[in-house]
This record gives structure tokens, sequence and C-alpha cells, in this order.
């Protein structure tokens, strides 16, 4: 042994090298993942025949796992619920159906036709510029800026044309253009024109009713109906049928436009009602409108006069003044009352037209239609009494019908003894002229308050749960003095003979800028017919009548609503079913006979 193996060294010892055995057990090194791709590339670009069953295998599993994506989104896409596209919304949304609306007869007033409409989806049109030169060249009345402006946007639909005809629909069909086509809706016609236009109101181009008996149709569920996405047609649903009677309407409101034509009026309105059902038989306010194209149903001058705008109805007035103190056995019709001169509170004034200068019985107040002594009558009876006896009669608060255009009563808000005897006369009150009706209707029905209906309905449902407001008596009283009034008094246009019909002339002084106008009036006549036993009560009302040759200057309510009433009576009577009667009832007011009233001619 040497010393330095006997010893130790630093130094290091050679290593024995590796047998074949240690060789065949230690693991080969891998090769890096990248390497392994690579050469799987090779493997497949390679074209020896060893290799083909490989790529075959895996050009297969690549086929299979792209058809088994695309195969599961078709499943997927079958299975989802497809979303409600524009397109789709507006159909439903346009389609809604209405029911037809009739006339007392079952004549139609109002039904729904099936038109074409033209929609674009901009998304799906590629030029625009000539999609829009292109319709608009078959489509003139459409407007090419906003069209183009609706084309740009990044909606998915737009209506370009709603409700064309059919010339117009083969024409754009021509165009053949893409994202452009037709879509069948409901419009809503008025076969009519204008007449009874302010009762039927009217539909929009998505057919939804948007005043009169067309809101009020929807009003009662059919727009929420549509809106739930019923598909409903025109069988299922009822007809409306109207108390409205198409033929008188049209004679009323012929005559109400001569009306204001010859007395030069600034508008005029007229009105039937049935007395004991309250059923409005016809009405027609003008200027008034078509709803087939209401472009100028909102201006302001063409307002339901009758039920929108509220009036200082003038002398109509003094029946509910002289009923109030009649049926509080406060006076009788002989009862006289002092207007020997003017009546004077405070710095105020009270003067008769047609001033007597005597006292004057209850009928002779009425029929020479004295401010002083109606408002002698008012003070009789109190404030309180008068305000409370206005309020039973349907007057302080707002009137409710089927039409949802109405107006509230313009009341004094302080109320003491001088409103009391201004509102006696018909001044410092202004309440919708259907309103005023009503009341009336309840002086000659026997008494009872019915608020006024567009429905049809019988005199037994319309005076189910009403109140009786005055007794029969006081009733009786009312219907002879405005018979009386026919045959002596201001109401002398409406005896038309053989109708035994009796009236009230008003005539108010307009408030222009808070001040009472000289210059301009408001005339209103009331009439109801035959007086014996009302079935009809008549009302017309004059917007600025203007004296002419014809009224010898005059502009008062006898001289123009007094006339055009006698003719509406004349000319509607035979369709009413009140034909001319030729023997005339000689006991007409029974109840007064007993106290020895009676007509000054008999009941001629």
């Amino acid at each position: 042994m040497s010393q330095h193996a006997q010893y130790g060294t630093n130094e290091p010892q050679a290593e024995a090298p590796p047998t074949e055995t240690e060789f065949a057990e230690a693991p080969a090194p891998k090769p890096p993942l990248w390497r392994r791709f690579l050469s799987m590339g090779r493997d497949l670009m390679r074209t020896h025949i060893d290799k083909s069953g490989f790529r075959i295998r895996f050009v297969a599993c690549c086929f299979a796992a792209l058809y088994a994506v695309i195969g599961g989104k078709l499943v997927y896409l079958a299975m989802k619920p497809e979303p409600q596209s524009l397109r789709r919304a507006a159909s439903e949304a346009s389609s809604g159906v209405r029911p037809d609306i009739l006339d007392r007869n079952g004549e139609i007033m109002a039904t729904d036709v099936r038109t074409m409409s033209v929609f674009a989806e901009p998304r799906r049109i590629v030029d625009k510029d000539e999609a829009v030169e292109l319709l608009t060249a078959v489509l003139p009345d459409v407007n090419a800026r906003e069209l183009r402006d609706r084309l740009a946007s990044r909606k998915g639909f737009i209506w370009v044309k709603r409700g064309i005809t059919s010339k117009e629909q083969q024409e754009v069909f021509r165009l053949g253009l893409p994202g452009v086509g037709f879509l069948p809706e409901n419009k809503r016609v008025y076969p009519n024109g204008p007449i009874a236009a302010h009762v039927l109101g009217f539909a929009n181009v998505d057919n939804i009713g948007i005043a009169g008996i067309e809101k009020y149709i929807d009003s009662r569920g059919l727009a929420e109906l549509n809106g739930a996405g019923f598909k409903l047609t025109a069988d299922d649903l009822k007809p409306l049928s109207l108390s409205i009677d198409m033929k008188t309407t049209h004679a009323l409101r012929d005559e109400l436009v001569k009306g204001i034509d010859r007395y030069k009026a600034k508008a005029g309105a007229a009105a039937i009602m049935d007395v004991n059902t309250g059923e409005v038989v016809a009405l027609a306010s003008l200027p008034d409108y078509d709803p087939n194209n209401p472009v100028d149903a909102l201006e302001p001058n063409r307002i339901n006069r009758m039920s929108v705008g509220v009036f200082e109805m003038g002398s109509t007035f003094k029946a509910l003044t002289l009923a109030m103190a009649l049926d509080a056995n406060k006076v009788n019709v002989n009862t006289r009352i002092d207007a020997r001169g003017a009546l004077r509170y405070g710095r105020f004034t009270i003067n008769d037209y047609h001033a007597q200068n005597r006292a004057l019985s209850v009928s002779e107040v009425f029929t020479y239609s004295s401010n002083i002594g109606t408002a002698r009558v008012a003070l009789m009876m109190g404030v309180e009494y008068h305000k409370t006896f206005l309020r039973k009669m349907g007057q302080l608060d707002r009137m409710r019908t089927e039409l949802p255009e109405s107006a509230e009563p313009i009341v004094p808000r302080n109320w003491g003894e001088l409103n009391t005897m201004t509102i006696a006369f018909g001044h410092g009150l202004a309440v919708a002229p259907l309103q005023a009706m009503m009341a009336v209707a309840a002086l000659s029905n026997g008494g009872y308050l019915i608020t006024p209906t567009f429905l049809k309905r019988s005199e037994a449902e319309a005076k189910k749960n009403v109140p009786r407001v005055l007794k029969p008596e006081t009733s009786e009283a009312m219907r002879y003095l405005m018979r009386l009034n026919a045959e002596i008094g201001s109401a002398k246009n409406i005896d038309i003979k053989g109708y035994f019909a009796g009236g009230k002339t008003g005539t108010a002084n307009k408030v222009v800028n808070g001040r009472y106008s000289n210059d301009r009036v408001f005339t209103t006549f009331t009439a109801i017919a035959p007086s014996d036993k009302p079935k009809y009560l008549f009302l017309t009302v004059m917007d600025e009548p203007q004296g002419t040759p014809e009224t010898h200057g005059y502009r008062t309510a006898a001289w123009n609503a007094g006339a055009v009433t006698g003719r509406i009576i004349e000319r509607t009577g035979p369709l009413l079913g009140l034909p001319p009667r030729f023997e005339l009832p000689t006991q007409p007011f029974p109840l007064l006979a007993r106290l020895g009233v009676g007509l000054p001619g008999g009941a001629r």
C-alpha cells in the first residue's frame, strides 16, 4: 500500500464508468412539448405509407368534433324559445281589432277595415339613399329626410307608411327592395264622416281610441286585452249600440250649419235628449272634424261645446230658480213679485231687458224673462238653500258620461247674496250645456234627475236608483210655464203647429279678459215637445251670433238659437216618432187646472 493510500489525500477519486446494465435501467429524457408537436406535424406531412392510418384517424376526429359542435348548436337553437322580434311586436301592436259602433237603429257608425302598411328593416338595406329615392318616388307623401334618418338608425324595424292603397302596394312591390315588406293592419273608418264626430271620437294609426266613445271602449278593457297579446277578431267582439240616431243627427247638424252661417256665429252646438231615459239621440258641435282624418281635432275652436265647454247659460237658468221656489211651496204660478223698478245691491244694479215696471206674477216673470223678479225669488229662498238646490240638480259638480271629455263647472269662490241674485238669471255660474240639459229634463219628466247617456237603455233602466229631485206638481208647473212662453213669450219661434212645444230663451254676455263684453254674447234655447207629456228635450247654443237684417239687428237668443231650434223640431219631429198632432190635448195640465190656471188660448 502506498503512502497516499494509507494516509488519505485531498484529490478526488476517479469514478468507475457505468456498466451496460446501468445504461439500460436509466430512463431516457423526454423531448420538449414543442418538439413533440413539431414531430407530429412532420409525420402528418410525410407521405410514407406507414403514416397514412394515423392521418386519416386524426382528420376524421377533427371533422367529427366540428359536426358535433354544429349539431349541438342546431339542437340548442331549436329548443331555445325564439325572442320576439321588433317586426313581430309591431305586427301585434298594429293589428288590434275594435268592435263596430252602431247607432240606435243598427246603422254602422265606425268599423275596422283590413289594410296594408309598408315597413323596412334598416339593417338589411344595403344602399339607404337609393331606397329612400325609390320609396319616396312611389310614396310621394312620405318625407324623404325623415325616412333617411330612420333608415340610418340601428333599429331592426321601422314603418315607412301606414295604410297604403292597393296601387301603392303594387308599386312598392315592383321596386324589389330587400328589407322592405308589407304587414296587414286594422284601420278604423267612419263611413259618415263628421256626423257625430264629437261623440265617436277617433282611433290613432295603431287602432287605439284617443277620444269620445272610442276611448271609452278602450277604458272598458279592450286595450288591456290587445296589449296582453290576445288575438281577437271582429267576431269575438259584440258591436256597441249607441243612443245616437244617425239620420236625426244628420238633420240636426245640417240645420245648425245653416244657422251658424245665417247668423254669422263663431260656433254653435245642438243636442236632442230623451227626457225619460237620458239618452242623447243627436248631438253636433261646430266646427267639428272628420274622424277619418282628425288632423283638426285638437284645435281649440273644435271642442265639443256640449260637454267640454262651460258657459253662462243666461235666462234658461230662470227655469231652475222658479222651480226651486215652486217646489218649496214659497210661490205658485200666480204669486206676485215686485218688479216695479231696478234692483240695487250696493253699487250693482239689476235691470230687465223687457221692463214692465210693475208687479209680475211668477208666470209673467218667466214669460217676460224678468231678471229683477227672478233675483227676488232667489233672495226669498236664501243663499244656502239656493246652493243646495243647484247641487241637487247636478249643476255644481262635474257631470260624468261615457265621453271621457268633460268640464268642471266654474262656481263662485265666495258665494254671497249678490252671486245668488245673478246666478238666479244665469250669470256668474258656468256649466256645460249638456249638464244644463240634465237639469231641464228633470223639470219636465216628473222630477227625475237622470244622467245623460250615449248608450241605448230603457226607461226602467234609466230610472232605477235615480233621485227624484222635484215633486210631480212642480214638474207640471214648469211644463206649463214653458208652453206659455211659446204661446205669448220669447219662445214663439218653437211654437210649431201640431207639436205643442214649450221653451225658454237665454242670452248671456261673454266674459272677455275678466269683464263682461257688450259686443259678444252666448245665446241658448231649450225646448220640450210635447209639453203635456214630454218625450224630447232640444237645446241649441250659438257662440257670438251677430245681428242681421233678418233679425232687425237683434242678436238675442229668440232671434237665432230659438229660430234654429224651431227648424230642428220641425225637421226631426217625424224622424223621432213625433208626427204633428192635429187634435191637441184639451186638458194638458190637470193639476194646475184644479187651481183655475190655464193657457191664454186654450190648448191649441
